[in-house]
């Protein structure tokens, strides 16, 4: 069993030693670094790993969310995001479980997770990068399955009283909805939920439960019809940059948030020097991103079958087992399952399979 830090390191390693294959027809072509990623339909056969930060990496050994299982169903499924880190995955399995039990529906309804091999993408989102991320629509699934042309089209619905500025429509927002973040927010490894700056005031206003929870609830532009849902980097992941601690009250009378709710964030840009050249904005190219997402990107796919519907992959351990204890360890468990010590993490079958 190879250590996280060791896959990290080999990704890079490979990365120098299939440059010649890569760099030519990758970086050096001058071909950003979102269309080099989004034209990968399938994820690279490698273990697991976020490399890089949310906004500034890729992922290597990406799993796809089934596009239907019993509490969710994965939406817009032509832009090929669905695939996550194992542990966003198992995420969302159990959150789509604990939203039904909840009365939202018969579970969630996911939007976009990563692409297959993470990366910035063409279109919609600086961060959900290396399979981290992913968004929750507000609004339920329905009890029978959507056609793929009716999750294309589905409109979304916002929270928002469109008359108000900043204000979370009561005719739409319910009790239910507050539960459904606020699960979200419940679970340890989860690092953060974006929200709209008027749903986090209004969770502030009514919120009745665990306050602390508040604090990971952070208000960002947008994000009135679905909501963003970040993991902490998983323990063990050697090559994956963390992001800072968010507060650990709820933060609901902080200057952070009164600022939403000036006309600064929504003042219009101030207009250009018209004595001055405008500068293009400069693309993010592959030679920006973490060394090992050139490997990543020149390696291999795995089916989509493979990764859809195999085995979970081994979590990720931060104490992995020394080296010359492998050996012994994998004796023990063929010839004896029950010999498996309880520290070393099983695979566990997926749904579907």
């Amino acid at each position: 069993m190879k250590s996280i830090s060791n896959m990290v390191l080999g990704l890079a390693a490979t990365a120098m030693l299939c440059g010649s294959l890569a760099e030519p027809s990758m970086a050096q072509d001058g071909t950003p670094a979102k269309q080099l990623f989004g034209a990968v339909r399938l994820p690279n056969a490698a273990p697991p790993a976020p490399l890089g930060f949310y906004a500034k990496g890729c992922m290597s050994g990406a799993v796809a969310l089934p596009t239907d299982g019993p509490t969710w169903q994965a939406m817009r499924l032509s832009r090929n995001r669905r695939w996550g880190n194992p542990a966003m995955i198992d995420l969302l399995e159990q959150f789509s479980r604990d939203a039904a039990g909840l009365g939202w529906g018969t579970g969630i309804l996911v939007g976009d997770i990563s692409q297959p091999r993470g990366g910035p993408m063409p279109s919609g989102h600086a961060s959900h990068q290396i399979g981290l991320d992913a968004d929750i629509w507000f609004t339920p699934k329905p009890g029978q399955p959507m056609t793929a042309q009716q999750r294309e089209n589905l409109p979304f619905t916002s929270m928002l009283d469109k008359s108000k500025f900043l204000t979370v429509d009561s005719r739409k927002w319910t009790s239910t909805h507050a539960r459904l973040v606020m699960q979200a927010a419940s679970y340890p490894q989860v690092q953060r939920i974006f929200v709209n700056p008027a749903i986090k005031k209004k969770l502030c206003q009514t919120w009745t439960g665990d306050r602390s929870l508040l604090g990971k609830v952070r208000p960002v532009y947008g994000h009135d019809e679905h909501f963003h849902i970040r993991m902490n980097c998983p323990p063990g992941a050697a090559g994956c940059e963390r992001q800072a601690a968010t507060p650990s009250t709820d933060d609901c009378d902080s200057k952070a948030l009164a600022w939403w709710f000036t006309k600064e964030p929504w003042a219009p840009p101030k207009p250009a020097d018209p004595n001055k050249k405008p500068v293009k904005p400069r693309q993010v190219m592959l030679s920006d991103l973490p060394k090992a997402c050139t490997a990543v990107l020149a390696a291999p796919s795995h089916s989509e079958a493979e990764a859809t519907y195999g085995g979970e992959p081994v979590a990720y351990s931060s104490q992995p087992a020394p080296p010359a204890a492998v050996g012994q360890i994998d004796d023990a468990i063929a010839s004896d399952p029950a010999n498996v010590p309880a520290e070393v993490p099983l695979p566990r079958e997926r749904p579907f399979r």
